[in-house]
């Protein structure tokens, strides 16, 4: 991990137009939150998993790709990767430097949604907020690594994890039981219920261990195909 390559990548974060919307997602999911109970007046009843699951996770999903994408995507948009492969650090290191960037952000932005929401909805049950944060601060993590992938070898990867996201992971991964072995939502629901196992939120029969080593499988990966990929890029100097 290099610290500059980090914090540059967090300033640069900072200063585009995409940070708003990387506000908006969480603070439209806690305003709804807010909603939901000042309307109910305190008996949200079912809607901790309507909001917080459902539409969070969602949200959550979509800060992953927002961040991941912006702290890598337009230095190779405008060729500036370039100058940053020109030095003597490794590619892995640049990748990883930013990854944890965007899983910091999305953990914080994201995840954090997420025990806001549910502490607003559900009080008095902070092991279930916990879990699902939990859940989804993992699934965050293999999400961002998945979107550094994208973002290493196409100039569209806003559009290619949109059509990830909405596709594979909202229609056939939640149609398709089978698919969930290969969901990374599934795997962030499966952690969330083995922390609190009062919560059922449709992961399947999916095994605890799997949903772990298989998060932990793709994050790897993924800062494996993205450092090889930035290294190509500096070789052939590709766009």
């Amino acid at each position: 991990m290099n610290a500059t390559i980090s914090r540059l990548a967090l300033q640069s974060l900072f200063g585009q137009k995409r940070w708003w919307a990387l506000l908006s997602l969480p603070l439209l999911l806690i305003g709804l939150a807010l909603l939901v109970r000042l309307l109910t007046r305190g008996e949200a009843g079912g809607a901790f998993e309507v909001i917080v699951v459902g539409v969070g996770i969602t949200a959550a999903t979509l800060v992953a790709l927002l961040a991941t994408t912006g702290v890598l995507g337009p230095e190779i948009d405008d060729g500036s990767i370039i100058y940053l492969l020109a030095k003597p650090i490794s590619r892995y290191s640049v990748v990883l430097s930013k990854l944890l960037v965007a899983v910091g952000v999305t953990v914080v932005l994201g995840a954090g949604s997420l025990l806001v929401s549910g502490l607003i909805l559900e009080p008095s049950d902070l092991q279930q907020a916990l879990a699902v944060t939990a859940g989804m601060a993992v699934a965050g993590a293999a999400y961002c690594s998945i979107f550094m992938v994208f973002s290493a070898i196409n100039r569209h990867a806003m559009v290619t994890g949109l059509i990830y996201v909405l596709v594979f992971e909202g229609l056939l991964a939640s149609w398709l039981s089978g698919l969930r072995y290969l969901s990374v939502s599934a795997w962030g629901r499966r952690i969330a219920e083995g922390i609190d196992d009062s919560l059922n939120l449709a992961a399947g029969n999916l095994p605890l261990a799997y949903a772990w080593v298989a998060s932990a499988v793709v994050v790897v990966a993924g800062c494996v195909l993205a450092g090889r990929r930035l290294s190509r890029f500096q070789l052939r100097g590709e766009e």
